[in-house]
């Protein structure tokens, strides 16, 4: 409700409320709930309804409101100003204040924040200042004032551009805050990444966050002799960690010996690991040492090892627990000094509860778990994994092959992996088999990465559907290398935009998902 303020008491309230904001900027924290709280003293301190306060959109495009009386805040985010639109627009583009005596005689005057209805025709003045800092300006202050002929709305105008300037100051530090946190956010994230590269082994391909913590894990235990538990879906490169870990321990030096525990029998496993004396059994004709005192002063890493039968896990337990083992056929006890690690792609856990793991070995091997992501999980590090391979396999069969085309990346991206890194490995090595110019495209992957599309075109015939797929990398390939731009990749076909649009329509290119 507008009431009038008195003019003998007039500056003696001016002083009351700028005292009242100093204390509110001193002691309010948040700057919706302080700016409400200025509003509020406007308002029963001065007779300055209606208070808003908007600021600058990060783009600087457009006017949001901050903070504004008897407004909901879910309602305030849908009230905006353009540059120019409006009395509050114009303050925005011009920089200086704005005083419109009579609201109901300015056909400039929008009423879309407050929506005042009935009272604008009421007699009432409205006054907007802009909130500068420096010579920029970045919001404004306004408010509603009982229309008086005896008054003077310029000392209006001149008390709030005050109190704006007191709120520039705080939009000001906390712009400085702001910039300051995100630089220390930015350098953070850029020395987190420093340090994930300097601990990224050099036997494994991958930079997104969550191998870079992998990383960080295999180079906290690599300097100790702790047992280690890897775990992960078959071909996600638990080998490559077991590897990495033991050339980055001070056991770098001696044998590192992997054995598959899944790969052999029961008795073929207990003379493998333990070795056998002559004449153990049949067929011992000489004897032979295990891989445990093969692997005497380094690493020896065990693949597969939930698949270890009962009997086998007690014996496996006396090695862990006390470093301590047999050969098969001997009465003589040997000591084993090696470190060891483990790897699984199995459920311990569920195994121990069913009573076909046992638990004392689990909670021996799962000292130090490392966990590996899938490679859906980390689709990020695909692209740097193919081209990883196709430059090990272009070598290996000395072709030239420069790079994967868009068309199959997307394929690759689009694909499941169900057999992860693995998987990728042996598709590339299909792809680059099979390529003929120097590049992988779609058709070159193998048929369980075709899209259904792709499909659809590769059932029409041979010769035809191979020139259709071509036809499709190429044109995908040079839409990519111009933006999308239809001229200029028609251009680099050497075809007009007519006959390139026809072709995207007909080969069913997603042109909007891709490039819009």
């Amino acid at each position: 409700m507008l009431k009038q303020l008195p003019h003998n008491n007039r500056h003696k309230r001016e002083l009351q409320a700028l005292y009242s904001v100093a204390k509110i900027m001193a002691t309010r924290s948040g700057q919706r709930e302080m700016l409400l709280e200025i509003l509020d003293v406007l308002d029963h301190e001065l007779a300055m309804s209606h208070g808003t306060v908007m600021l600058l959109s990060s783009d600087g495009t457009e006017l949001v409101v901050e903070a504004a009386r008897n407004i909901r805040s879910d309602q305030s985010q849908q009230l905006r100003y353009r540059r120019g639109e409006g009395i509050i627009g114009t303050v925005i583009q011009t920089g200086k204040p704005a005083i419109v005596p009579r609201i109901s005689m300015e056909p400039r005057f929008c009423d879309r924040i407050h929506r005042r209805g009935k009272q604008k025709s009421k007699d009432v003045s409205f006054v907007c200042v802009p909130i500068t800092i420096g010579s920029e300006v970045v919001g404004t202050l306004s408010t509603d004032i009982l229309y008086d002929q005896t008054g003077s709305l310029d000392e209006d105008e001149r008390l709030l551009s005050i109190v704006s300037s007191i709120i520039a100051n705080d939009v000001k530090a906390r712009r400085t805050a702001k910039l300051s946190r995100q630089t220390l956010e930015a350098e953070n994230l850029r020395l987190r990444d420093a340090v994930g590269e300097r601990f990224r082994p050099e036997n494994i391909i991958g930079n997104s966050k969550i191998m870079r913590s992998v990383y960080t894990k295999i180079y906290q235990v690599a300097k100790t002799d702790t047992t280690v538990l890897v775990r992960g879906e078959s071909g996600t490169g638990k080998e490559l960690v077991a590897s990495a870990i033991h050339y980055s321990s001070i056991r770098n030096k001696q044998p590192f010996v992997k054995v598959n525990c899944a790969a052999l029998n029961e008795n073929l496993l207990e003379s493998e690991l333990f070795g056998h004396e002559k004449g153990a059994f049949t067929g011992a004709l000489y004897t032979r040492i295990g891989r445990i005192e093969e692997a005497e002063g380094g690493t020896i890493f065990l693949d597969e090892i939930g698949d270890f039968s009962q009997s086998m896990q007690v014996k496996l337990l006396r090695v862990v627990q006390e470093r301590e083992f047999e050969r098969v056929g001997s009465n003589k006890t040997l000591k084993a000094n090696v470190r060891i690690i483990t790897a699984t792609n199995s459920d311990l856990e569920t195994a121990v509860k069913e009573g076909t793991f046992r638990i004392d070995l689990y909670y021996r091997i799962n000292v130090f778990q490392i966990s590996l992501p899938t490679l859906r999980d980390r689709k990020s590090d695909i692209l740097l994994l193919a081209n990883h391979f196709v430059e090990k396999y272009s070598r290996r069969m000395s072709k030239d092959v420069r790079r994967i085309s868009t068309p199959a990346i997307n394929m690759m991206l689009d694909y499941h992996w169900p057999g992860n890194v693995r998987e990728l490995e042996n598709c590339i090595e299909y792809a680059v088999l099979l390529s003929t110019d120097g590049v992988i495209h779609g058709h070159n992957l193998p048929p369980t990465l075709q899209t259904p599309g792709s499909s659809d075109i590769l059932s029409s015939g041979l010769l035809r559907s191979r020139v259709m797929v071509l036809e499709k990398d190429m044109i995908t390939d040079a839409l990519k290398h111009s933006k999308g731009k239809i001229a200029a990749a028609a251009q680099e076909l050497g075809i007009t935009s007519r006959m390139l649009r026809y072709k995207i329509k007909k080969l069913k290119i997603d042109y909007c998902r891709i490039f819009k």
